[in-house]
């Protein structure tokens, strides 16, 4: 799997996702540090990429267009530092990684990690 890690969180992470075998790279290196989060998914759509963002607007988004890419992984908790939240999100990867490659929305926090499968279903 290889991540995309949004402006939002800090570069930190990408040395962290590179330790246990995936591929990162932070936004800021291959992107406008201002650019719209739609920008940002549409990049990570052409390239193969996982969203990784503290942002609660890329689930927005996902819900609105109803796609089905790309996969995001949002952490919802204060403190969104790799060595507090690090083994949380690793261990939300395995357990739904093969969610992930397939489109997904998941949401980690604290307490618990949840799998959305993407496109977003609207209920009437």
């Amino acid at each position: 799997m290889k991540f995309i890690i949004d402006m939002n969180l800090s570069p930190q992470w990408v040395s962290l996702f590179v330790a246990a075998g995936y591929d990162a790279l932070h936004w800021s290196t291959v992107g406008d540090p201002l650019a719209k989060d739609s920008t940002i998914m549409a990049w990570a759509i052409s390239n193969g990429y996982i969203v990784f963002t503290h942002d609660l607007d890329f689930g927005t988004l996902l819900a609105i267009s109803q796609v089905d890419a790309p996969s995001v992984i949002q952490v919802r908790t204060q403190d969104v530092l790799p060595d507090k939240l690090g083994t949380l999100v690793l261990n939300a990867l395995q357990q739904f990684e093969s969610e992930l490659s397939a489109g997904a929305l998941v949401t980690i926090n604290e307490a618990k990690a949840k799998a959305t499968i993407l496109p977003i279903q609207r209920f009437s």
